[in-house]
């Protein structure tokens, strides 16, 4: 039997993304958020909110960097997410994590992360408070890279967010073949 739940954003994984930013005296800022997708080839969308201090610092700047969250790193994560830029002004040094200068955007690669998506602002619509970035560039540290130079899911080991219980869990095992396993159908 069925129950319904109501209107709720339940789609899942939801990835942990960490949006990077300098802010305007240079220091490293970051956010984190739930809402994030690819949305082209060479794109990527997100919902971030107006009023954060990120949204000031990509409008300043028009760059910005998005990370895959990873577990080894949550708590530092989670700060991230909880501490507001605005009421704390040095919120990404107390995170513990490494800013980098990128060499292909005005914004900072986290060293602990190793995989990032550099970012060039697209657009901004206010409401539904849609982020448009175009890709630039994708950095991986050679670690989480396979054999065949691709990145590998279980060396990243990227994390989720579950929206109903508030948790964040690991990606699980390969279960399948993408455009191969059906083919048997």
């Amino acid at each position: 039997m069925r129950k319904d739940l109501g209107v709720k954003p339940y789609l899942y994984p939801q990835p942990v993304l960490v949006i990077g930013t300098y802010n305007e005296d240079g220091s490293a800022n970051a956010m984190v958020a739930a809402w994030g997708s690819v949305s082209d080839m060479n794109q990527i969308a997100i919902y971030v909110a107006n009023s954060h201090k990120t949204m000031d610092n990509i409008k300043a700047r028009k760059f910005f960097t998005i990370s895959m969250a990873t577990e080894k790193d949550i708590k530092a994560i989670d700060y991230l997410g909880i501490a507001s830029g605005h009421k704390v002004a040095d919120k990404f040094a107390k995170s513990g994590l490494t800013a980098v200068k990128s060499e292909h955007v005005d914004a900072p690669l986290i060293a602990e992360l190793p995989l990032t998506l550099e970012c060039k602002f697209v657009s901004y619509a206010e409401e539904p408070e849609l982020l448009l970035g175009e890709i630039v560039n994708v950095t991986a540290d050679e670690s989480i890279l396979g054999e065949n130079g691709k990145v590998d899911v279980k060396k990243l080991n990227p994390i989720c967010y579950d929206t109903a219980n508030h948790g964040y869990y690991s990606i699980g095992d390969r279960i399948g073949n993408a455009f191969s396993d059906g083919k048997s159908i």
